[in-house]
């Protein structure tokens, strides 16, 4: 059976405009998150989207997320090869502060030329902008495939890039994550490490500190060496390209103790670390869990160093790649970084030049009364264009 390698169905299927579009996702709750009381499936998105690029003509496969129920990837080809692009985006949404917005997260209100809904630039908007790229190019004809990635579980554990990375069954030269970077390239950002420590010690009676061990204090203690690993590493790895030009360190969340007239017999830490590209995730978790067990050694106290998440590597793009070279003439706008986590670290790692550009602003994601602007759309949809055009249409 031959392989549909051409854009001549749109005006036949007349899907809706960008607005309808968009308005059908926001519709549909999709929050991924570690919490089972706001975790919910992606499935219903996923054949939304299925059903918009076969009508398109494109070959779509829904795949299931091990161990994930209701959560699945989309893959979505138009055309036939190897050296093709792939544009990449998530399906899920972080949870909502329902009283804080102004208007119904789940029902897309356009104010002030602005599109308002939970996931309209965090990133639902990326497919209903793809397809606007594709109505420019009706009737093109596809020398390398076009392929669309919709994934599982980005604002959470990334489970549904780590399952297209660990099948490894997409081929392709080039792809661009379209999370929100107000159409600036961006070809590098740090990584993310959630770590937590639990330290038991012994309780006891306040009035005599003989009879515990203060839980509490030996975390006192492992916070200070925390804190000048920071320092040290902050000296040592420096990236001027980054608006925070060194790795970071949060302690997050801290709990401990019961009463105040009781030794402490448990404390618990939770904090995250934002390594820069080329610092090594696995070394720099070795010289983690080196302080706090030399300490909990030391104080003879119990202690559980143990990650949140899985670790998300940073992830760098050379500037001088062809993907990169082309998103700065196509914007306009030279490469930069940022430093949040992206999926692109998977797509990497399959072989792809990646770089990561969408519509929006990332200072509106996350945010109650989420807003994609609509000068954003145009813009980002031509960019779209003229990298099909170029990887999948005229490839060199």
């Amino acid at each position: 059976m031959s392989v549909p390698n051409s854009l001549n169905r749109l005006s036949e299927v007349r899907l809706p405009a960008f607005e309808s579009l968009l308005a059908e996702l926001v519709a549909i709750p999709s929050v991924s998150s570690p919490s089972s009381d706001w975790d919910q499936e992606n499935l219903p998105v996923i054949n939304l989207l299925a059903d918009w690029f076969s009508d398109l003509g494109f070959q779509v496969e829904v795949q299931a997320i091990p161990g994930h129920k209701g959560k699945a990837n989309l893959i979505a080809t138009l055309g036939a090869g190897s050296h093709g692009l792939v544009l990449a985006g998530h399906t899920d949404t972080v949870p909502y502060d329902e009283p804080r917005w102004t208007t119904d997260p789940f029902k897309l209100v356009e104010i002030d030329q602005r599109f308002y809904g939970l996931g309209t630039c965090d990133m639902k908007g990326f497919f209903p902008i793809i397809i606007e790229a594709l109505r420019a190019m009706e009737g093109a004809v596809l020398c390398q495939p076009l392929i669309i990635l919709a994934t599982a579980d980005e604002e959470s554990s990334m489970s549904g890039a780590r399952a297209l990375a660990k099948a490894g069954a997409i081929h392709g030269r080039a792809a661009i994550i379209g999370e929100p970077t107000s159409i600036q390239p961006i070809r590098m950002h740090k990584g993310i490490m959630m770590e937590s420590i639990r330290v038991t010690g012994q309780s006891g009676h306040s009035s005599n500190p003989a009879l515990g061990k203060s839980a509490m204090e030996v975390m006192i203690e492992m916070i200070a060496e925390l804190l000048q690993f920071r320092d040290q590493i902050k000296k040592t790895n420096q990236n001027e390209l980054f608006e925070v030009s060194f790795p970071t360190l949060n302690l997050g969340r801290i709990h401990g103790g019961d009463s105040p007239n009781r030794i402490c017999g448990h404390c618990e830490l939770s904090f995250d670390l934002r390594p820069l590209p080329g610092m090594n995730t696995r070394e720099l978790r070795e010289n983690l869990s080196g302080i706090v067990h030399r300490i909990a050694k030391k104080r003879q106290v119990d202690v559980r160093f143990e990650p949140l998440i899985e670790t998300v590597e940073p992830f760098e793009t050379s500037a001088t790649t062809e993907l990169v070279r082309s998103c700065e003439q196509l914007t306009g706008r030279p490469a930069s970084a940022v430093a949040f986590a992206t999926e692109a670290p998977f797509l990497s790692s399959m072989g792809f030049e990646t770089v990561v550009m969408g519509a929006g602003s990332i200072d509106q994601a996350h945010q109650p009364d989420e807003f994609l602007a609509l000068n954003q759309i145009t813009p980002m949809s031509t960019v779209l264009s003229g990298l099909i055009d170029k990887y999948c249409v005229q490839p060199s």
